[in-house]
């Protein structure tokens, strides 16, 4: 798999350096000294237009690595933890990595992306900033035998919805999984249909209302603190 830009980069080679199999440097100076050193058998220059070419356009700031492959957790071992993120549906991997990301800095446990068949990992990793390499996550197509799963040890699903509870007035359940829909959609109505609790942010001007990942941090650093 091959992951590009610096800040994702450089969190794998000083984080997961045994998942690190090829450095592809199209400048010089990105890595420290120590970095440079401890990756120097694995080091390749390459010109800027194979830079180009292995990124597909994309902005790679000088630097590209081939990592091993993503291994996705399972479902088993995620039923382990305590506070679930389950996307409903989402898509875009932007806004799916940056969710991956808050999840991991503010105390969501795993990340599972329902009712979708395939997702670009490499890009949801560096759009993560790296926290796809750390965070459990997996990909579940059906999202009704999810939420039978879930529900049949003991975890209360939460949907984030603008008719919901506030959020500042809830309390959650120890067995905890925070639904998010997807940016046109919201909540799918196989989602709704099985969510125990709705959700919402109040706002303090009128708005229709937040970038799902932006929406997604706030609820989860609530729902990591206000656990009854």
């Amino acid at each position: 798999m091959i992951i590009y830009g610096k800040q994702v980069c450089l969190y794998a080679l000083e984080h997961h350096p045994e998942s690190v199999q090829t450095v592809y440097l199209a400048k010089k100076g990105l890595l420290s000294k120590s970095l440079f050193d401890a990756n120097k058998s694995k080091i390749k220059f390459l010109e800027e237009k194979w830079a180009q070419s292995m990124s597909k356009g994309g902005n790679h700031q000088g630097i590209l690595l081939e990592i091993d492959e993503i291994e996705q957790s399972t479902l088993s071992q995620i039923k382990k933890n305590d506070f679930i993120v389950v996307l409903d549906g989402l898509t875009d991997t932007g806004n799916i990595g940056a969710i991956i990301r808050s999840a991991y800095a503010l105390g969501a446990e795993a990340v599972i992306a329902a009712g979708v068949k395939q997702l670009n990992l490499s890009a949801i990793a560096r759009t993560s900033s790296g926290a796809l390499l750390d965070m459990p996550f997996m990909i579940v197509p059906n999202i009704l035998d999810l939420f039978n799963e879930l529900g049949q040890v003991g975890f209360i699903l939460y949907g984030a919805s603008m008719e919901g509870e506030e959020v500042q007035n809830a309390t959650f359940e120890t067995k905890r999984v925070l639904v998010l829909g997807s940016e046109g959609e919201g909540l799918s109505k196989k989602a709704r249909s099985k969510i125990n609790h709705t959700i919402s942010i109040k706002m303090k001007h009128a708005f229709d209302s937040l970038n799902v990942s932006a929406a997604a941090a706030i609820l989860i650093h609530r729902m990591s603190y206000a656990v009854k």
